[in-house]
């Protein structure tokens, strides 16, 4: 590895920290830091100590949020009777780009995973409980990702949640639109046999 002047190599370092990047795309990077003019440097890093001063979570649904409640909580509009539960944030903007779910969300901040040491303890499942009790909600879909760890936490909140007498659906899953059933592999095949609909 070539020898950086030591602020360098340290910025390289911590890019490399970064999910999915590597040693060269973490020297792009810092190379690009070190070429931008101050000012721009100065405005990416108040961006990133800003996330970490100014952002906490939803007390309601554990999304992102500059205040106690995220904008989908806020919003007097939003459908109050359905939660839409996910793994983590950033799950929410595929969710929301498809402009039709009108109803709340649910942060689970993870998903179980016995091999990672992450049981439901671990995971925001408390104050889904606590929402549900309040008794607006009367459904629950399970936007876990589909995954053996997603279909786990899913199948565990199902059983969690059936006694208290909410619909409780899952993401329909399967071969994506614009795809060739020919790189399909089994599990999805066998997921799009599943979740198929009468036309």
């Amino acid at each position: 590895m070539p020898d950086f002047a030591e602020p360098l190599a340290r910025l390289i370092q911590e890019f490399k920290r970064l999910p999915g990047i590597g040693q060269k795309s973490a020297q792009r990077l810092a190379f690009h830091v070190l070429r931008s003019p101050r000012p721009d440097a100065e405005r990416f890093a108040q961006a990133v100590l800003d996330v970490k001063d100014r952002l906490d979570l939803c007390a309601q649904c554990n999304n992102v949020s500059e205040g106690d409640l995220c904008p989908y909580c806020r919003d007097a509009g939003r459908d109050r009777s359905a939660v839409c539960v996910v793994e983590e944030p950033h799950n929410i903007l595929p969710i929301e780009t498809t402009r039709t779910y009108e109803g709340l969300y649910h942060v689970l901040h993870g998903a179980i995973s016995p091999l990672r040491g992450i049981g439901p303890e671990q995971l925001r499942i408390k104050n889904l409980l606590d929402r549900v009790g309040e008794g607006e909600v009367k459904e629950i879909i399970l936007a876990t990702n589909p995954t053996v760890e997603g279909e786990a936490t899913a199948v565990y909140l199902a059983r969690l949640l059936k006694p208290l007498r909410l619909k409780i659906t899952r993401i329909a899953m399967g071969v994506p639109v614009g795809s060739d059933l020919e790189f399909a592999d089994e599990v999805t095949m066998s997921k799009s046999l599943e979740n198929r609909r009468e036309m």
